[in-house]
């Protein structure tokens, strides 16, 4: 089996995911304003179309399709799909505010001992699957039964923070947002 020679790789914690749009502007405008997270600046010596954002103590980062008609169609909700989950302070507040949205999204629940985690699924606008969850009500228990860690949640940036950082990002915001480098070869 992999890995038994040396143990596991040393590492500390999830840094990003990456997520291939049809189009950065429409996914920006959904992970920013659905999801709350904030755009951040981007490596300027990338030579393809992205944007970064960061919140919650992770980063996405989005990654132009190099062919966009290419790239499959949403397909149906399904929680058995590729996803990434988020857990919040109130499934009924995400509920009601997808539903402001017109965001369609399915509910679900899983019981274990006693124990109940809601969860909701919906898509961005390329189909990829989001989950919010209260996760945080299921300990995480290793297969020899013992308790590793109940899940913690990582604090959204405050508002007032929130608005220090985009103040102190105005400068770099239209970086941040969109760029695209033509190579100097």
């Amino acid at each position: 089996m992999l890995g038994r020679s040396g143990g596991a790789l040393p590492l500390a914690s999830l840094n990003h995911i990456s997520i291939v749009c049809r189009s950065v502007e429409r996914s920006l405008d959904f992970y920013h304003n659905v999801l709350g997270f904030l755009p951040v600046r981007r490596p300027v010596s990338f030579d393809f179309d992205g944007a970064w954002l960061f919140n919650y103590g992770i980063g996405i980062h989005l990654l132009q399709s190099e062919d966009p008609e290419m790239m499959p169609t949403k397909r149906e909700i399904n929680p058995k799909d590729n996803h990434i989950s988020f857990q919040c302070e109130s499934l009924a507040l995400v509920e009601k505010k997808l539903r402001e949205m017109g965001i369609p999204y399915i509910q679900s629940r899983v019981e274990e001992g006693g124990i109940y985690v809601d969860q909701m699924f919906f898509h961005d606008p390329d189909g990829f699957m989001i989950e919010i969850c209260n996760c945080e009500n299921l300990p995480v228990i290793s297969l020899s039964g013992e308790l590793i860690m109940a899940c913690k949640r990582v604090s959204p940036i405050h508002q007032q923070q929130q608005q220090q950082q985009q103040q102190q990002m105005a400068q770099y915001l239209p970086q941040a947002i969109h760029v695209k480098e033509e190579s100097c070869a």
